[in-house]
């Protein structure tokens, strides 16, 4: 059976480690603000990424303006279905 000094150190060492975890108003923020930045990053380059592939085969095929359309929506849903699966992700670790 353990002694209440035994679980009184235990519980200290306990509120000591949570007090270790917990972020800094400022620190909050700033982690806030790069998972913002991850998001539209990776919105953005998907987007890009579509775009470009679209240009580069209307150039091979002669199909000028088709395959960059199309290309462009499915790199704007790809970047759609990446940054709801990082929201979620984010979510999951808070």
């Amino acid at each position: 059976m353990t002694t209440p000094d035994n679980f009184k150190t235990r519980l200290e060492i306990a509120k000591s480690k949570i007090k270790k975890k917990v972020l800094s108003e400022g620190e909050k923020r700033g982690s806030l603000m790069g998972n913002a930045f991850k998001l539209g990053t990776e919105l953005v380059a998907a987007v890009g990424v579509g775009t470009i592939i679209g240009f580069i085969l209307d150039s091979w095929f002669g199909t000028t303006p088709w395959l960059i359309i199309i290309f462009f929506f499915l790199g704007a849903a790809a970047g759609i279905m990446n940054v709801i699966k990082a929201a979620n992700r984010m979510q999951k670790e808070d």
